[in-house]
């Protein structure tokens, strides 16, 4: 891998995991601006702390798991904040919420923290049980306790929702 500083690896960085990191921030923030800030925060605090990785496997979990805690920050700082109402229409949870997997989404970005990642992770980004408990340093069974307690919160929030 190149030095983080290098235009390829910022390159590379971008490219490869922005997308993913957006997705995941976006499941806990309530606007895709404060999920765009938390993605460039941790791209910015990979650039400048410059931490060494074993592979692309831990470079990875570094980057998810940072995007996590980055996206929880941001939500507990603007938890009392408030959104004018012009702008509330637009908010993510909002502008999809007529379809399906808009309301899906909406629902998934409702549960609390533990079970939305660990959702998000699984059906979104296709991980399987034992790469989330790498990617988050669980235990297997943690993972498959919040997936199935956390979809089973989405089927009640889904139904009450018809």
């Amino acid at each position: 891998m190149a030095p983080y500083g290098t235009e390829d690896a910022i390159h590379r960085l971008v490219e490869e995991y922005s997308g993913m990191l957006l997705r995941l921030a976006c499941t806990r923030l309530d606007s895709v601006q404060d999920a765009e800030d938390a993605v460039q925060d941790v791209f910015l605090k990979l650039l400048s702390s410059q931490p060494s990785f074993r592979d692309a496997g831990h470079e990875r979990a570094w980057l998810i798991r940072t995007t996590l805690h980055r996206a929880s920050d941001i939500r507990r700082r603007g938890a009392g904040r408030t959104v004018p109402l012009e702008t509330a229409e637009n908010t993510p949870a909002r502008a999809g919420a007529e379809d399906r997997d808009g309301a899906v989404l909406s629902a998934v970005r409702a549960l609390p923290s533990a079970y939305s990642a660990v959702v998000h992770l699984y059906y979104y980004e296709g991980y399987s049980i034992k790469e989330i408990a790498a990617l988050l340093r669980l235990p297997a069974a943690t993972v498959g306790t919040r997936l199935a307690r956390g979809r089973e919160r989405l089927r009640r929030m889904l139904k009450e929702g018809d």
